[in-house]
């Protein structure tokens, strides 16, 4: 039958891939056909806007196990063990119901992890809304914490970290990424794959409902006035029935009845069963009716797309399903033979003994459709880039003006929102939130702990999208290696606007390829990721986001360091050059309700340098604490260390050579690869010499100590009128 161009387009496709789909089958598709192409040509299951770019990635070293194109990566920390780990996005369902949408973005990312063959040991999201003031920012914060905490925290892995920040743009189209690592044997490993002839097709975990149909398709469309109604494509999880699923399918790896395994996620048994196919290079039969449901009248059309939470596709050994159905009943979960491997190269799907499609599965995943969209530079661009912060006068009081952004939800603490999230679980944090610049978690049975942290400045990569991606590796690297953690890999979410735009589709291109050069040049290695496109409403798009999350490994868990000065008398050095950039600075926003000038340049040599030295330090015992200087500068970064550990919080009395920079750009410029570290008086020469031989800028700025950060001949803050500014950030936003 043919199909209209009304039902063409609320199928999210064009004519012209309706008319390559015809070709594929020689005829036209039937309503479950064209539903199943649909999805997996999907903006968010094919990535067919992004797929050109995504190959520049550097994905491969000495470390990597597992690279993206499976459900989550995999890198080697020695020891025989593994770390697995990704990031994916929840954006539109998150904005449309945020308890639900943060919750099930949740969901599905433990699952991806799980389902490679790792304990999931931690979680961490990424979140950003929109103006503070904006009537729905408050709701939203809200409902995505709950979410986040709700399911995490009932599943019981820990909520570690993660990053908030705020900006209009975002008002029609938060972000909520969620990440999770998991720990596993570095010589078990599963994937998703559906080979070997005549293997059962197995269905585990929760009942299908009609939740989520279409969601994928949804996720790939900006937003209007009529996103509300768009609510029926949002999941509901049970965390309760995850945390069965997770522990009912570790211990079916221990045993060697399993041949893939993957997540039933975006676009359901869809994506799960046909992508296991393609990579596999197999067919599959399905028998549609076996299905479990908790709805009564499903059509297969409904049950194929749905998004129903909590449920996955196995492979089986032929002959080893019984062992496999009986672990999964003893955890009370649903386990049902749907299908059967064969070698046809066709997905063909039964309901009743009757087949109800039969597609090849090469177009549906290796031949979906690549677009090389057209790209232009924004027309404003040069002139916001020209202009110059520094012909903006400067804070009357650089003692107020510091308060006033210590305030700011963006740079404030986060504690409103991580004290929500059980991040004690499992008890394996080492440094948990709000002490250090990423956080760390022990590898159970090892002295060994891992540092993760995820992070992007978007209006850096708003001003120069190849700098900026940059700069977000930059710091995200730098926060890991702060802890005393080596960068291991990467994971990113690519948040963009609608990339039929020529100027988005720009942004998209300078960013990727920013982020690909840094990644060689930093030599940390892409192993999974996620592109979230068409974050826009009504015509207005999202600030350009890629959110990146590094994890590294830290070889001795009581070696770490958190950014919190911990001893009277202690030396103050900030290490690095300043230069006072305030081109994209938070001062700039804060006070000049501006977004413009250049952000800093990055310089990869010297930003490797500081980071080797800055491990090397901790390693070595010198360091009694390090942070990182971002959002907000030196001042910031000199008050948040004052007051990071609420249960010890030391004064500093700082003396500094502006060396011809602006007082106040000295102060709140954002220059990258700089760090501020204290350390004993007899440790001083061992750091300086450390510097010198490294080539980093090594200066000593002062010594902790006191009730007050007293910056000479600038200000004066008693420690607790610092704490009382950075604390009322995130209730301003809720009117607390």
């Amino acid at each position: 039958m043919s199909h209209t161009p009304d039902v063409i387009a609320k199928h999210g496709l064009t004519r012209d891939e309706y008319a390559r789909i015809c070709g594929h089958l020689g005829r036209d598709p039937n309503l479950l056909e064209l539903g199943i192409f649909s999805v997996l040509w999907s903006e968010h299951c094919s990535y067919k806007s992004s797929r050109k770019y995504l190959k520049q990635f550097p994905t491969t070293g000495p470390r990597v196990l597992v690279g993206p194109g499976e459900n989550a990566g995999v890198v080697d920390i020695g020891d025989g063990l593994a770390a697995c780990f990704k990031m994916e996005s929840h954006n539109h369902h998150s904005y449309i119901e945020p308890y639900q949408g943060a919750a099930t973005g949740v969901g599905g990312i433990l699952r991806d992890v799980f389902t490679m063959g790792a304990r999931p040991i931690a979680n961490m999201d990424s979140l950003r809304f929109g103006d503070p003031k904006h009537p729905k920012t408050k709701w939203l914060l809200e409902g995505v914490v709950a979410g986040i905490g709700g399911y995490g925290n009932c599943i019981g892995v820990p909520t570690v970290a993660g990053d908030v920040a705020f900006d209009e743009s975002y008002d029609g189209n938060c972000l909520v990424n969620a990440f999770t690592l998991g720990v596993l044997p570095a010589d078990k490993i599963f994937k998703g794959t559906a080979s070997g002839v005549g293997n059962p097709i197995v269905y585990v975990g929760s009942k299908t409902g009609r939740d989520g149909i279409h969601g994928a398709t949804m996720a790939s469309a900006e937003f209007d006035e009529k996103s509300d109604e768009k609510r029926p494509t949002v999941q509901v999880g049970d965390p309760f029935t995850e945390k069965l699923l997770l522990e009912a399918c570790l211990e079916i790896f221990k045993t060697d009845a399993l041949v893939g395994i993957q997540d039933m996620g975006a676009a359901g048994l869809t994506s799960s069963s046909i992508e296991m196919a393609g990579r596999a290079g197999s067919g599959i039969d399905l028998h549609l009716d076996r299905v479990p449901r908790r709805e009564e009248g499903m059509t297969p059309y409904e049950v194929m797309l749905s998004e129903s939470q909590e449920r996955m596709v196995i492979v089986a050994k032929r002959g080893r399903e019984r062992e496999v159905l009986d672990i999964f009943h003893k955890w009370d979960l649903d386990a049902v033979v749907i299908g059967t491997v064969t070698d046809s190269g066709r997905v063909r799907l039964y309901d009743a003994g009757q087949v109800v499609a039969d597609m090849p599965v090469k177009p549906l995943t290796d031949a979906a459709p690549v677009y090389d969209r057209p790209t232009a530079r924004p027309k404003d661009l040069d002139a916001l880039q020209a202009f110059d912060p520094l012909t903006l006068p400067a804070p009357k009081d650089l003692g107020e003006a510091l308060l006033s952004l210590l305030a700011r939800p963006s740079i404030a603490s986060k504690e409103w929102v991580f004290t929500q999230y059980d991040h004690m679980v499992r008890l394996g944090g080492v440094l948990l939130p709000g002490r250090g610049d990423a956080a760390v978690v022990r590898v159970e049975c090892s002295k060994k702990g891992l540092a993760l942290k995820s992070d992007c400045n978007a209006r850096f990569v708003y001003l120069d999208p190849y700098e900026g991606a940059r700069l977000a590796l930059a710091e995200v690297t730098r926060n890991v290696s702060c802890v005393g953690g080596e960068p291991l890999g990467l994971t990113d979410c690519l948040n963009f606007g609608n990339p039929e735009k020529p100027e988005i589709m720009w942004q998209f291109a300078e960013a990727t390829r920013g982020l690909a050069a840094a990644c060689r040049e930093l030599e940390v290695p892409v192993v999974s990721g996620n592109v979230s496109l068409y974050n826009e409403t009504d015509g207005k798009a999202i600030l350009p986001t890629p959110m990146l999350a590094t994890v590294g490994l830290v070889p001795d868990v009581e070696k770490c360091c958190g950014a919190a000065f911990r001893k009277e008398g202690d030396r103050v050095a900030l290490l690095g050059a300043t230069k006072g950039v305030l081109g994209g600075s938070e001062w700039l926003k804060a006070f000049h309700g501006k977004m413009a000038g250049l952000p800093p340049r990055l310089d990869a040599p010297a930003e490797l340098s500081l980071q080797r030295t800055v491990r090397a330090l901790i390693r070595d015992g010198a360091l009694a604490s390090a942070h990182d200087l971002s959002e907000g500068g030196l001042a910031v970064a000199l008050a948040e260390c004052c007051m990071m550990d609420p249960d010890r919080r030391f004064g500093a009395r700082v003396r500094f050579d502006a060396a011809g920079v602006a007082l106040h750009a000295f102060l709140f410029g954002e220059d990258a690869s700089r760090v501020l570290v204290s350390f004993a008086p007899d440790s001083e020469q061992k750091v300086e010499a450390a510097c010198r031989s490294a080539g980093v800028p090594f200066q000593v700025v002062g010594s902790v100590g006191g009730p007050e950060l007293a910056i000479e001949g600038v200000l004066k803050l008693p420690v607790e009128t610092l704490s009382r500014a950075y604390r009322s950030g995130i209730p301003s936003v809720l009117g607390g």
